[in-house]
């Protein structure tokens, strides 16, 4: 798909649908956290957000460097994932996530 047109998205997230799908998942959910809203808004089902690879090392590699809080900066990463509209979201910071959680 071509990540610049939203509205190509949105028509493979409706066919998702009418397919059958029980849920439509959006990745990489950071530069696309408005088709997560967009899919979460017209489509009315479960929305699952990948949160890739890439963006955890951005965020581990910057943490590293002394450049940022890492809790803090995942923390607010994915409260933005949800806030888009995703009501699942799949990362590689679940487990530091969940530990700070408690």
């Amino acid at each position: 798909m071509d990540p610049a047109n939203g509205d190509e998205a949105l028509r493979e997230a409706r066919l998702d649908v009418e397919e059958g799908a029980d849920m439509v998942m959006v990745k990489p959910a950071l530069p696309y956290l408005d088709v997560i809203r967009r899919v979460k808004d017209e489509t009315g089902m479960p929305v699952a957000a990948y949160n890739v690879s890439g963006e955890y090392v951005m965020l581990k590699t910057a943490a590293a460097a002394g450049l940022l809080d890492e809790r803090a900066a995942v923390l607010e990463t994915l409260t933005s994932i949800r806030r888009a509209g995703a009501d699942i979201v799949v990362t590689y910071h679940a487990k530091d996530a969940a530990r700070w959680l408690q």
